[in-house]
């Protein structure tokens, strides 16, 4: 009881500190280009000390809480006063905690969590979650199929990277650890299936930002085009999203692994250790309490209905919040549009762009929870009044979340403020062959999004100057352009993708319940190995004029070579007898 007051207590406060703050913080272009000049390298301090801390000591709060601390110290040090830089610096630690906080689409993607959490319990406690385990643990007999299931049901949440890491990662693990994959694995298949797929959906809540900066870039150049085209266009040069994506595929197929992965799956196999000893995971699986009782039928629908709910009403959300933001906005033509063709393929598509994804996963998520709740109680399951509890009660495993969310985002504001971006595309923006410019500009790209833990803010900083740059290298060739655009994007989804400090890392670790830096660790290997073909065997050949029906295709079959012949066998003759002797005892 005790608990569950400090959890409603908590939330009061998270409520009451979103309707006291009225605006977030906000940071004038000239303000980060004039830090960026004064600071110079130190700019870069922040964002390393906490990457490099989260790796050292594992704790991923102190060490974004000192990350931010760095950057407002900096902010704050006048001269060489540097107690007034330590206690101011400490005291505006709050004020980027109330800013990030106060932000609409933060708060929203915080109760999102909060929701969705509260669901799981619903779900898990009517037997739903169970009764999908045994139906889809007789489709995934072994670890191929589990891992290749969860790769499938990563690409059908492809509308948002958020409800995607929340939604596979919970229905997924009781399969996955049955067979025996670690929890760092899965936590790679998720991540790898969030942003990958959510930045390529031809629909999802990403297009219409991406769509919004080509658009802008084009008429920095003079240019009006089809923004849309130009972004479908960009599909087949999205290297690292694609390759990524059938990665996974053939680490399931072949079942073979490399650096720390290896060991991780290896130690799943053969001892059935899910988590490295001493491993912190984000979210503890369900407990006693979210066990369904043992007259409970179980049912597969208690958990499809549910989702179906999330997954529809996201949608339908996404919708009728895009059509009210579009038809209260001033641009004539998607109003035209809209009122013409309201139900048309480009309608959707600039409706699903123009939403507000966090609060429409929070509505949708939320709708959802009180179908479970019905449904729980006109089965008897448990009375409305329990219901509530096991809601609240499911909040409890992410709080943790909300505030590395929030510690993550204040760092992401102490970045912008210091002009972290703007030093870096200084220093690495120069003179350079045609040809190069696209891998420089991933390169550059990763760098900012790795440092920063957004990829939409990257794309933000990088579109506009990669656009009008590779016009004036390249203005004959529409091809090169496209390969630049998608430089960009992909580039910023790699470098998310490693971060230790991205929001969308951190929830897939929270959603497979693992420990967040052996995530980190465990993925980067691959994400490297994946970013090093999309450069060499992707943007390099693109620069230098190679067709795209030639390019692709080959570096697909390189990451299956790869896989097959870097990779080493996860049950070796010697370790499966192992396995085998364990099962028999």
């Amino acid at each position: 009881m005790r608990k569950r007051r400090t959890l409603v207590a908590t939330l009061m406060l998270m409520a009451i500190l979103i309707l006291g703050c009225t605006t977030a913080l906000a940071v004038d272009p000239e303000v980060a280009k004039a830090n960026a000049d004064k600071f110079g390298i130190w700019t870069l301090l922040p964002p390393l000390i906490a990457i490099i801390l989260a790796f050292i000591t594992k704790n991923v709060v102190l060490s974004l809480f000192i990350g931010v601390f760095s950057g407002t110290f900096l902010l704050a040090l006048t001269g060489h006063n540097v107690l007034y830089a330590v206690c101011h610096g400490f005291l505006n630690i709050i004020d980027h905690l109330l800013g990030s906080l106060a932000d609409p689409w933060n708060a929203g993607i915080i109760l999102q969590c909060l929701t969705i959490g509260g669901l799981i319990a619903l779900i898990t406690k009517m037997g739903g979650a169970k009764a999908v385990a045994e139906a889809l643990a007789k489709k995934a007999k072994s670890p191929t199929s589990s891992q290749i299931i969860t790769w499938l049901l990563g690409l059908f949440v492809f509308f948002d990277d958020y409800a995607n890491s929340l939604i596979v990662g919970p229905i997924m693990r009781p399969i996955s650890d049955k067979m025996k994959i670690s929890r760092e694995k899965l936590a790679f298949v998720i991540d790898a299936t969030a942003a990958p797929i959510a930045g390529i959906a031809v629909i999802s809540t990403w297009v219409g930002y991406e769509l919004s900066l080509i658009k802008e870039g084009y008429e920095s150049i003079g240019q009006s085009v089809s923004a849309y085209n130009v972004f479908l266009e960009t599909i087949p040069y999205r290297f690292y999203n694609i390759l990524i994506l059938l990665f996974i595929v053939f680490t399931a197929l072949f079942l073979r692994e490399f650096g720390p992965m290896l060991k991780a799956e290896r130690r799943a196999r053969t001892t059935g250790k899910l988590l490295r000893d001493g491993a912190k995971p984000m979210a503890s699986d369900e407990g006693e309490e979210f066990e369904p009782k043992a007259e409970t039928v179980l049912r597969v629908s208690n958990a499809v209905i549910p989702i179906l709910v999330l997954i529809v009403g996201a949608f339908l959300g996404f919708y009728y919040n895009g059509y009210n933001a579009i038809m209260g906005g001033e641009d004539k033509a998607l109003i035209a549009l809209l009122q013409d063709s309201p139900v048309s393929f480009a309608a959707i598509r600039e409706t699903f762009g123009a939403s507000d994804a966090s609060i429409v996963l929070f509505q949708a998520a939320l709708f959802a929870s009180i179908v479970a709740m019905v449904m729980g109680a006109s089965q008897k399951i448990f009375t409305l009044g329990e219901a509530i509890d096991i809601w609240v009660n499911g909040m409890k495993s992410l709080i943790i979340t909300g505030v590395i969310l929030l510690l993550a985002w204040s760092l992401s504001g102490v970045i912008k403020e210091l002009g972290t971006a703007k030093f870096l595309v200084s220093v690495l923006s120069g003179n350079l062959p045609p040809f190069i410019l696209p891998s420089i500009i991933f390169i550059l790209a990763s760098i900012i999004s790795f440092a920063t833990g957004t990829s939409y803010g990257t794309m933000g900083i990088l579109m506009p100057l990669t656009i009008p740059l590779a016009f004036a290298l390249n203005p004959a060739s529409h091809s090169y352009m496209i390969g630049a655009i998608s430089a960009v994007l992909t580039g910023a989804i790699f470098g998310d993708h490693c971060s230790p400090i991205s929001d969308t890392t951190i929830l897939s670790s929270m959603g497979s319940a693992c420990d967040h830096i052996d995530h980190v660790k465990t993925q980067l290997y691959y994400a490297l190995v994946v970013a090093a073909v999309a450069i060499l065997g992707g943007y390099i050949p693109v620069g230098l004029g190679a067709p795209i029906y030639l390019v692709l295709p080959i570096d697909i079959v390189l990451i299956g070579l790869i896989v097959r012949f870097v990779g080493k066998p996860i049950e070796t003759e010697e370790a499966f007898g192992k396995n085998t002797a364990k099962e028999a005892m």
